[in-house]
């Protein structure tokens, strides 16, 4: 059974307008933190936190590393909201469940949507502690059917054909790379394929050989499923993948992935991460809104 999409715009109208009673912050950026990557949210002035399990509708994170909490604030000046810990699919919930907060989110004005993540790096170039723009990805729940959108479409979020060969803003990428330079990143940024799987399991040896054949840079276990839906609502998004860990390549290495390792790579390189994002939403350009 596919939850009611009637039900779902009621819930998620119910939880904008309850997030909305709770504080004067009306945010225009969302910006949601990967594994060991909840310091972003600390970079919010005039904050006003809300624990999940407090928020109406809201599902819960059960990941070490990710707190839990709705942070609302201000981020150079600009009006934001961040997510300390986001839900997968390895959590237990259902798809639609995970993403409901990118159409609570659209509802309470969100305009564009800052996505990161920790990941295994399947190109070869890559080293650990690289920052990679994601570019593209390969949804490989969804060749199975495991699609956000499965179900009855809601058209007061978005159209039941969504086009994806433009998920990431193009402008956002670049503005990314520029911001990256002038901060002397220069020689850890990258761009890439970002490519999600279900989890919780790390990847075995002849998965990752397949994934990099596929084109894939980089592997994780969330953050598709959310820009799929930030997309149906209509906002634009960027995301980044920390590459927290090389992926097992050859039947002869001794190297086995951790989650340790993915939660220290990201406290190592977090300050660096929270000045890049600050930056970027300091030179983000409005999104002009055409009056017809």
């Amino acid at each position: 059974m596919f939850p009611d999409s009637s039900t779902c715009y009621e819930d998620c109208k119910a939880t904008a307008e309850w997030l909305k009673a709770q504080t004067s912050v009306r945010p225009l950026v969302a910006i949601v933190c990967g594994s060991g990557m909840g310091g972003l949210a600390d970079m919010l002035k005039d904050q006003v936190a809300f624990n999940y399990k407090d928020i109406p509708n809201f599902p819960q994170s059960t990941v070490h590393g990710h707190a839990g909490r709705l942070v609302f604030g201000t981020l150079k000046g600009r009006p934001c909201v961040c997510m300390q810990g986001r839900f997968h699919l390895y959590e237990g919930y259902a798809i639609q469940k995970i993403t409901l907060p990118m159409r609570i989110f659209s509802l309470m004005g969100v305009e564009t949507v800052i996505l990161t993540n920790a990941a295994g790096g399947l190109n070869q170039d890559f080293k650990v502690g690289d920052i990679m723009i994601i570019k593209d990805h390969v949804n490989i729940p969804g060749f199975a059917g495991n699609n956000p959108l499965t179900g009855p479409n809601d058209d007061r979020f978005g159209v039941r054909f969504p086009c994806m060969s433009d998920a990431y803003d193009r402008d956002l990428q670049q503005l990314a790379l520029d911001v990256g330079q002038e901060l002397g990143y220069g020689d850890f940024l990258r761009e890439g394929v970002y490519c999600v799987l279900g989890g919780p399991s790390f990847e075995t040896i002849a998965e990752c050989r397949m994934l990099h054949k596929l084109g894939a840079d980089a592997v994780g276990m969330s953050t598709v499923h959310e820009v799929i839906v930030a997309r149906h609502c209509g906002m634009r998004v960027f995301a980044l993948s920390l590459i927290t860990n090389k992926s097992v390549m050859d039947y002869d290495s001794e190297e086995k992935a951790n989650h340790e390792e993915v939660l220290e790579t990201s406290r190592l390189r977090s300050s660096q991460l929270q000045k890049m994002v600050s930056n970027l939403v300091n030179k983000m350009e409005p999104i002009k809104h055409t009056n017809f």
